[in-house]
């Protein structure tokens, strides 16, 4: 009685390389010899091998392209059985080698006693790929496995000043002889938040604003102060008031036409005119000038 037949890779193993030559075998336990082997690719046959007694039939198969993975079934026929018997189904799985893996982490500043976080990743690859960590050359993480295209994560708490090292990730799968490590990755102290600086600053604006204000003041307030009571004191030392009282304060009014002082003189003229009654005595009367020396 022909049993189902098993497909098997003579090297034992599914995992291959582009371009890799693979045999595969196909064998039934029972039957009648002599007994025909048939391989079939998704259906489609792809050759035939004959065997007179109960050997396995082999196929020998280039994995040049994506195709090529399977999935790959057998048929086993001989002359007392009518239809034959299909065995298993058989797929690869290609092996990639791993691209140089990137080592990164949030922030490339940190304190001590703060949890950072590093992430090492290789974008090319056949899965799974393995990751393992270091600083400097010493092993800090157990191997981190990932079945899928991401990133291995690890926390690292920075303790000393120590762990602002070097650190590094590598990254391995299957493919024979690809180990590849990362770029190197430090961290660098983060500088202490000075909060006296802000108070500082605030306060020496507050302090120029106090000085443009006083300046302000003495400039539109103390100064044109000051001219004015100086004025008024020259006028007065001059004892020539704009309007006097004399004996008959009622009849006489005096009044004062000041000429400004030029730069080279030191006098100055005015002259006094007296106000008269209307009676003929008193509108005789001349009009008073007089040559006053002005000094400080």
């Amino acid at each position: 009685m022909l049993l189902n037949p098993r497909l098997v890779p003579v090297s034992g193993t599914l995992n291959v390389v582009m371009n890799q030559n693979v045999t595969l075998s196909c064998r039934t336990d029972s039957g009648s010899p002599p007994v025909r082997y048939t391989l079939f690719k998704h259906d489609q046959k792809v050759a035939t091998v004959n065997s007179t007694n109960l050997t396995p039939g082999f196929f020998k198969l280039t994995i040049s392209s994506a195709s090529d993975m399977g999935g790959y079934k057998c048929k086993a026929e001989d002359n007392s059985s009518s239809g034959g018997k299909y065995s298993n189904s058989l797929t690869f799985s290609l092996l990639e080698p791993i691209s140089k893996p990137l080592l990164s982490s949030p922030t490339s500043q940190a304190k001590k006693g703060q949890n950072v976080t590093l992430s090492c990743l290789s974008e090319n690859g056949s899965l799974p790929i393995t990751y393992i960590f270091f600083k400097e050359r010493q092993t800090i993480s157990p191997p981190v496995k990932m079945q899928k295209r991401e990133a291995a994560v690890i926390f690292r708490l920075i303790n000393s000043s120590s762990d602002f090292g070097t650190y590094k990730c590598k990254a391995e799968n299957s493919f024979r002889n690809n180990t590849k490590y990362s770029n190197s990755f430090n961290f660098t102290l983060a500088e202490e938040t000075n909060h006296s600086q802000p108070l500082i600053i605030s306060l020496g604006l507050i302090l120029l604003l106090l000085i443009i204000g006083l300046a302000l003041a003495i400039h539109f307030f103390v100064i044109p102060s000051y001219k004015a009571k100086k004025f008024k004191s020259t006028r007065t030392s001059t004892g020539l008031p704009l309007t006097m009282n004399a004996e008959d304060s009622e009849n006489y009014v005096i009044y004062a036409e000041i000429d400004p002082v030029k730069p080279e003189e030191e006098y100055v003229n005015f002259s006094a005119v007296r106000r008269e009654d209307e009676t003929a005595e008193k509108r005789a009367r001349a009009t008073v000038y007089s040559k006053v020396l002005i000094r400080d």
